[in-house]
């Protein structure tokens, strides 16, 4: 068979045996007990040791009503006009919540850069609710330093750097010194009892911005569907009470935040307010007391009443003079405030509608651009859009201010005129008269716009009172489960089962795809068209010679085995001579000798004459195997002729009928001597004396010696080692087989595994009580995986 069948025929028979391939693992079950025990107990080690981590939830509305309404709390005031305000980005609000200052304010709050922790024999556990002591130390939220704290008494400790190096000893309440630290004060808690006595407390100081930059990345914040502007905040901790205080705090940062942000406009509004009733208050003063003296100097106690007929006519003219003048000192005074790129007085009465919008948008574009200040810098693309919206609004109200302004006085030079012409109709009055029309005229105009100033100046109180109400509404407070996120008990323990039960798979599975060696009949019979005589279990004794006439072990009824099946390969012998086997293998280590011996110890024992003779002139072997010392043999036949046989044969004590004859002296030409006529002579002389000849060759696979012979063999046996020999080895056997080479050619294998039968049926010694009974001189961890 050349290679190219050799492969084909592999090819051929590379099927599938289901019930093959699940005994392979079924075989090892033991492996999968102890693989899943042992992950079992891992996983539980995991979970009693792990720390678990709890998750805190919590759910706000973020007061948002539509076209920039106002919340139920301020709905009272929304005729005031101050209060009111446009719909607010949840998108935006979600970054104000997780925005680093509004963080920043909460650790700073609660003392999230201190954590203390109580040391246990494998784990540390942190100390948040009943903590027994408290620090205090300057500069607490720029240090980054881990120290710990053992408390020797109700008044006294020790302090302990990192490296557990004793640094300093001090009193509960007092600074601690010969530290690095300044100003460090421990204080004991309500919490302190005599059950932390001797035990040790590891406080650990971070960095404000590192514990920022945990949290910003560890609370969820996100909207309970896209139309709703309801959120919900959540935070996983390993303490429950500390992560329902973060989010609560948040949720109370925020608001207060929110608040700050709506009383700045209500703020600007009443100090400019404040600002002109004290300019004309003095005004209306200055007017009052120029009355009274006109009064005093001319004696006049009634002027009005005097002139009442003339001014009738001249009231309506007047009042809109009033108001003309009243709208023409709002216009200036805004216009004047736009320029300082602040907060503008809000709702004073303007008529110009669109104006009062543009400063009401003008406003909150100024208080967004703040409040997203907070979380983002000035560059950030958000803010230069809302910058310039400012610009933009604040370039549109100039020119409003600076148009109304211009028409504001046209019409109030065209009031003036019509009063011109009224004047000139009451220019009977006495000229007194006239003058203290005057004074009282511009004493009403101030008076006028005084009164209307305490109006706003109330208005804009209340609205600063009411503005205090909170930017979110707590539906639900900060709550935590008390039963863990994480470790999963359940999945650990699934997964960890799982992990032990794919571990072995995945090992049996790689050893036996990486594995090339011949280990069973079936690997033999795939590979070759041999002729398979039997094959020959591990041996767990160490015992040379397994098979005597008591044995009945595996190994022993193996070779019984065989001796029974060589009446079938042996052909009939022709003039009542011995039948001679050749015992050979592909290479050194398969066995041959054991395999030698053993065979025929069995032959002698069913009373048949035979002989050992050892063939292997290169490396000889039978000598060795029964460890006796060395001795004259073939090599000293082959090369003197006056050696006879017979005196060249010996016995052991284990099998007395047997008769052996060993190599002799390492000759220098093996093969030449091989090829001598001695060589029939040997073979034609020891026929006559026995019934079979069992002959110990060479490896076929190494050299020629046996080949050299092989024509003087009625049968050859080759030995192949299970667990040793690579299967593509198989092919020595396989050409010489086919070439003929090797006449009469059966395969042995030698060194089975009784366990990895795969359903062959290797249980021999069936019926006595031996075989597999062998195990028990095992030591116990090669029979747990054996």
């Amino acid at each position: 068979m050349n290679k190219e069948q050799y492969t084909h025929q592999i090819q051929d028979n590379d099927t599938i045996n289901i019930r093959a391939e699940l005994e392979k693992y079924l075989i090892h079950w033991k492996w999968f007990v102890l693989g899943g025990f042992f992950a079992l107990v891992a996983a539980f080690l995991y979970l009693r040791y792990s720390t678990p981590k709890y998750n805190a939830s919590a759910t706000i509305l973020i007061k948002n009503d539509k076209k920039g309404g106002l919340s139920e709390e301020l709905a009272a005031f929304g005729d005031l006009g101050i209060v009111g305000g446009a719909s607010k980005n949840i998108d935006n609000e979600i970054q104000i919540l997780n925005s680093r200052k509004l963080i920043s304010d909460v650790i700073k709050k609660i003392n999230l850069n201190i954590t203390y922790s109580s040391e246990g024999r494998i784990k540390e556990s942190e100390l948040y609710i009943k903590k027994p002591i408290l620090i205090t130390v300057d500069n607490s939220e720029e240090l980054d330093s881990v120290f710990s704290i053992k408390i020797l008494s109700k008044e006294n400790f020790e302090l302990f750097d990192k490296d557990e190096n004793k640094v300093s000893e001090g009193v509960f309440g007092l600074k601690v010194e010969k530290t690095n630290f300044e100003n460090l004060i421990i204080k004991k808690t309500k919490h302190f009892n005599d059950d932390y006595l001797e035990n040790v407390i590891k406080v650990s100081l971070t960095p404000i911005d590192r514990v920022i930059d945990s949290y910003q990345g560890a609370i969820s914040i996100s909207p309970v569907n896209k139309r709703s502007s309801v959120l919900s905040l959540s935070l996983q901790s390993a303490v429950k009470e500390k992560a329902e205080d973060i989010l609560d705090e948040l949720v109370k940062q925020y608001n207060k935040d929110a608040i700050h942000d709506k009383q700045l406009v209500s703020e600007k509004t009443s100090t400019f307010i404040a600002e002109r009733l004290k300019d004309i208050g003095t005004e209306l003063g200055r007017l009052d007391d120029n009355v009274k003296k006109f009064k005093n100097t001319h004696k006049i106690t009634d002027i009005e009443s005097e002139a009442q007929l003339i001014l009738k006519t001249n009231t309506v003219n007047r009042q809109k003079l009033i108001e003309a003048r009243t709208q023409l000192s709002l216009v200036k005074a805004l216009n004047n405030e736009i320029s300082k790129d602040d907060l503008l007085p809000a709702n004073l009465g303007l008529e110009d509608p669109n104006i009062a919008f543009s400063v009401n948008q003008y406003n909150k574009l100024l208080t967004q651009k703040k409040r997203l200040l907070k979380s983002a810098g000035e560059k950030n693309t958000v803010v230069i859009e809302v910058e310039d919206n400012i610009q933009s609004l604040r370039s549109s109200l100039k020119r409003s201010f600076s148009n109304r302004e211009k028409l504001l006085e046209i019409n109030l030079n065209n009031l003036k005129r019509e009063a011109g012409r009224y004047n000139s109709k009451i220019s009977s009055i006495p000229t007194k008269e006239r003058e203290f029309l005057d004074i009282a005229r511009q004493r009403e105009i101030i008076a006028g716009l005084y009164s209307y100033l305490l109006k706003k100046k109330e208005e804009t109180a209340i609205s600063l009172t009411a503005t205090t109400v909170p930017n979110a509404k707590i539906i639900d407070k900060a709550y935590g489960s008390n039963i863990p996120i994480s470790p999963k008990r359940k999945v650990i323990y699934l997964a960890a089962l799982l992990l032990g039960l794919i571990i072995p798979f995945v090992i049996i599975y790689l050893r036996d795809l990486l594995d090339t060696k011949v280990h069973t009949k079936k690997d033999i019979e795939e590979l070759t068209s041999i002729p398979f005589l039997g094959d020959v279990p591990h041996s767990n004794t160490k015992e040379k010679i397994v098979i005597n006439s008591s044995a009945r072990s595996s190994t022993a009824e193996a070779f019984r085995l065989i001796r029974t099946n060589l009446d079938f390969m042996l052909p009939e012998s022709k003039d009542n001579v011995g039948k001679t086997i050749f015992v050979t293998s592909t290479t050194s280590g398969e066995g041959k000798s054991f395999t030698s011996i053993n065979l025929a110890a069995s032959l002698s024992l069913s009373g048949k004459r035979v002989v050992l003779v050892g063939m292997d002139l290169r490396a000889p072997k039978i000598t060795e195997y029964l460890e006796i010392p060395d001795r004259k043999g073939i090599t000293n036949f082959i090369t003197n002729e006056s050696v006879t046989l017979d005196s060249l044969k010996f016995s052991i004590p284990e099998i007395p009928k047997l008769d052996i004859i060993a190599s002799g002296a390492i000759p220098p030409n093996p093969a030449e001597l091989l090829m001598t006529d001695r060589i029939n002579k040997l073979f034609e002389e020891l026929r006559k004396q026995y019934d079979y000849l069992i002959i110990d060759t060479a490896p076929v696979n190494l050299v020629t010696d046996t080949l050299l012979i092989s024509k003087n063999a009625d049968m050859v046996l080759y030995v192949t080692r299970a667990n040793y020999l690579d299967k593509r080895m198989l092919v020595v056997p396989q050409t010489l087989y086919t070439d003929k080479k090797l006449p009469n050619l059966a395969i042995v294998l030698n060194d089975t595994d009784l366990k990895r039968g795969y359903g062959y049926g290797y249980g021999y010694g069936y019926g006595y009580g031996y075989g597999i009974a062998d195990d028990d001189d095992l030591p116990w961890y090669k029979k747990i995986f054996n």
